[in-house]
Order: structure tokens, then C-alpha cells, then sequence
């Protein structure tokens, strides 16, 4: 496969016994088969207690999803997100995604790092006849709330015009979600307003993302959305970029399903067949667990190099904090742009406390044609780049990321390359799949269950008690 991503830890491992690596990999590749008998485990009626929630179901979904649509076409899920986005796409130019946690983090992931760096200053011609799109429903905030719905009503007064027209989606597994429910409540009412309560618009540009059951089916049932995407019970939000929850939203924004989810199957394919050495997620998991357990190195940074990565890493903040940061463990991860952020972090990761392990996220090729440092005359060469004579911002970016990882090497602070060969479905998908396992894994190793958010739970409630005086 050549465009698949690769994990080198070299740098890492020349700070750490090797011996450790031989004697993780027993317990390494027992954990392995315990995800793999998780599967097996779905949908039956002997999950112990101990394995509850098992949301394992996002681990073999991208084949079959894949495999779905190529039996079913048109009829199948992946055949009616495809058939449903192209509707949207056509009559509206203004799509609000409202969700928060796994139900907003994935497909902000996906839009940063596969649309234009600018998507939403493009003409409609430019974007190829996609929409321009706003996340809402992921804050409590009235300002942002109050902004976004003033740009819909001051932006959109003619419903019969293409260019002033919007919709929006709802992505909560329950329904109850305070955030989304808020939000969906607000713009619902924007929406009902501008197009008529009782119209077929404001049914057929609303699309709910929800549960088989809760709060959200069965409002979308009493107002008759044509259609309701699913999310299946044994997925649970943060894994769930791969479900209806990141899946729609991403075929409104034109993105290729089909690669990212191959991206995602061969991913899984790499896991449960390769040996260490050439299996990312056992590279990964291993790496990063022996530094925290021999090193206690507790603080996972990951490093885009470049800005359309920063969302994925967001993403993956909360995946690993959410999933291990239970009973007293779990280490802290934090996501860094460089080389924007080499006059912050950098410093600290340079000088500060050695409990970080540092993780390069690196495109190896640009999406776009390398732009060449100008040459100017001498009197203008004030910034001395005239010796920079034939290199491109890529060269440039090479070269920050070569001294920086010498400069750590030469203080031994313990650094990885994830690379993806170029930015696109594929590489994404793998990537994305990849952190997941990885999470699972080591949740599995460490003998922590990474479904469920019990703390995420007790906010929930506290706030609903403190509204509710």
C-alpha cells in the first residue's frame, strides 16, 4: 500500500530499554485478541459486567459499511447519506452541523484537514457547489449563538434563492444533550421561522442524527424529518467518526466516503493481522505505554506540523482523555501546531519537565504546488531570505522539522514521526482509525474500560440539578 501512513519510533526507542519492547509484547498482543473477541462479544447476552459499555462496534464498521454499499448501492446507509447530502447540497448554501464531544470533534477533524483552508470564503462556484458550514450546538455560548444566527437572517432573505438558502443537521445519541438540544431548539425556531413552520423546507432541510431510540427519534418522528440517520448502539460518541455522526455531514462537504472508510478498513486489517514492527497501533500503544511506565512520561503531545491538522488533533485530545482518564490514570494529551507553536510550546517541551512524549504529525507532501521563496534586490534583502534563493515554504517547513527533532535528540527528549504520505480520504481514514485502536488497546492493557465517560455523566447531571431550582 503505498500511500500508507507510517509510525516511526526510532528517535524514541534509543531513550529506552529494548528488553521492555520484548517482554510488552506478549501482553500486547493478548490485549490485541481481547478487542478481537470483543466483536464477538456484540450483541450478545454474556457481557460481563466489567466490560460494560462495550461500544467495540466501530472497529470492523468501515468494512462493513463498504461492503454494504457494494451489495446494496442506492438502498444502502452509505447509498442514502450519498443520496440525502446531494439534496442539501443543491438547495442550500449554508449548512449548520450542531453536535458537541464525538458528535462535532470528528467531522470539524475531517472539514479542516480535507476542504480549502478558507472553504467558507469561496463563491459557491469555487466550492463546487458546496456548502458553506458553521458548527454550533457545541458550547453554551450566547454571543457565538446570537452571532451565527444573525449572519443566517441578515444573509438569507429570499428562500427562493440557492444562495440564500440554509439547513442544518442534529448529531445526539440521545436527544438529552443539554448543548445540542439547546442549539437545535434556537435554530430549529430560525429555520421554522424562515421558511414556515408547517412548510416541506423546513422538514426536508432539517436532518436528525440520532439513536434507534431516545428524546431525538422520537421528536423526529412526531415532526416527520423524511430522513433520520442512525447511530449505532455499540458506538459510542468519540468513536463514532466513522458512523452517520461524521459520515453525512462529510458527503454534504463533497468529502470521498468510500476512501476515508477504506482508509479505515485497511487500518484495522494492519492491526489485526501485522507484527510489531510494521502495525502502527502496536507501535503506538507500546511506545507510548513504556515511556509512561518506565519513564513516567504522562504528557502525550502531539505535534502537527502544519495547520489543517490541528482539528484531528483536538479530536484525538478528546478521545484519549475521555477514554484512559479513569480511576486515577491515563495520560494528559495535548495537540500543538508547529511551527506556530514552537515560540510557546516548544520551549517548554525544549527546557520544561521531561514528562512528555512527543508525536510528529507530518505530511510528507503538500496538497498544493510548493510556493518558492521570493528573490528580491540587495537594498530589499533586509531579511536576509535572498540565501533562502531556490528553496519553497516546504523546504522550509522540512528543515523546522529536522532541527527541531535534533534539537530534542540532543537533549534527549523522546520524539515519533506519524506520517502520512499526502492529506487526503485515505490517508485520513487510516489516521483516524489508527488513534482509536491504539486507545482501545492500551484501555485493554492497562485493564481500564475506554467506554463510558462516568465523569462526563456527573457534570451532565449536576447542571441539570442546578437549572432545575
Amino acid at each position: 500500500m503505498t500511500n500508507s501512513i507510517r509510525y516511526d519510533d526510532s528517535a524514541a526507542r534509543k531513550l529506552i530499554d529494548g528488553k521492555w519492547y520484548e517482554e510488552l509484547q506478549p501482553a500486547l498482543l493478548a490485549a490485541r485478541e481481547e478487542m478481537l473477541k470483543d466483536i464477538e462479544l456484540l450483541g450478545s447476552d454474556a457481557i460481563p459486567a466489567e466490560k460494560q459499555p462495550l461500544d467495540a462496534g466501530f472497529q470492523n464498521l468501515p468494512q462493513q459499511l463498504l461492503d454494504e454499499y457494494e451489495a446494496q448501492g442506492a438502498e444502502s446507509l452509505l447509498g442514502r447519506i450519498e443520496t440525502k447530502a446531494a439534496e442539501l447540497r443543491e438547495q442550500s448554501d449554508r449548512f449548520v452541523v450542531l453536535g458537541i464531544g464525538g458528535s462535532y470533534m470528528g467531522m470539524r477533524a475531517l472539514f479542516e484537514a480535507l476542504c480549502h483552508p478558507l472553504h467558507n470564503e469561496l463563491t459557491r462556484e469555487q466550492r463546487g457547489g458546496v456548502p458553506r458550514l458553521y458548527f454550533e450546538g457545541n458550547n453554551v455560548d450566547n454571543d457565538s449563538v446570537t452571532a451565527l444566527r444573525e449572519l443566517l437572517e441578515t444573509g438569507c432573505q429570499d428562500p427562493q434563492d440557492v444562495l440564500q438558502r440554509w439547513s442544518l443537521t442534529v448529531i445526539s445519541k440521545s436527544g438529552g444533550t443539554l448543548e445540542t438540544a439547546l442549539g437545535f431548539r434556537l435554530f430549529r425556531e430560525a429555520l421554522e421561522a424562515y421558511y414556515g413552520a408547517d412548510s416541506e423546507e423546513s422538514r426536508s432541510l432539517v436532518v436528525p442524527i440520532t439513536g434507534l431510540e431516545g428524546k431525538l427519534r422520537n421528536f423526529s418522528n412526531h415532526k416527520g424529518y423524511p430522513e433520520v440517520f442512525p447511530i449505532p448502539d455499540n458506538v459510542g460518541g468519540r468513536f463514532s467518526v466513522f458512523t452517520s455522526v461524521g459520515l453525512f455531514p462529510a458527503a454534504v462537504l463533497g468529502v470521498d466516503l468510500k476512501q476515508l472508510l477504506q482508509g479505515a478498513a485497511d487500518m484495522t486489517r494492519r492491526f489485526n493481522s501485522e507484527p510489531m514492527g510494521d502495525n502502527p497501533v502496536l507501535d503506538y500503544t507500546a511506545t507510548c505505554h513504556l515511556f509512561e511506565r518506565e519513564k513516567n512520561i504522562s504528557m502525550r503531545i502531539l505535534s502537527t506540523w502544519g495547520k489543517r491538522l490541528e482539528a484531528l488533533g483536538l479530536w484525538y485530545d478528546q478521545l484519549l482523555a475521555e477514554s484512559l482518564g479513569k480511576e486515577e490514570k491515563g495520560a494528559t494529551p495535548l495537540t500543538v501546531v508547529n511551527t506556530r507553536d514552537l515560540h510557546s510550546r516548544g520551549q517548554q517541551h525544549q527546557e520544561g519537565v521531561r514528562d512528555k512524549l512527543i508525536t510528529n504529525v507530518i505530511v510528507e507532501r503538500a496538497g498544493t504546488e510548493p510556493v518558492a521563496v521570493p528573490v528580491v534586490p540587495e537594498e530589499e534583502n533586509q531579511d536576509q531570505l535572498n540565501k533562502l534563493e531556490g528553496k519553497t515554504v516546504p523546504d522550509v517547513l522540512s528543515a523546522a522539522i529536522e532541527g527541531t527533532n535534533r534539537a530534542y535528540a540532543d537533549v534527549n527528549r523522546p520524539t515519533a514521526d506519524l506520517i502520512l504520505p499526502t492529506l487526503d480520504a485515505y490517508t485520513v481514514g487510516q489516521t483516524l482509525q489508527m488513534l482509536m485502536l491504539a486507545t482501545v488497546l492500551e484501555g485493554r492493557l492497562i485493564d481500564i474500560n475506554p467506554y463510558g465517560q462516568p465523569g462526563v455523566e456527573a457534570y451532565k447531571k449536576n447542571m441539570q440539578e442546578v437549572l432545575s431550582r
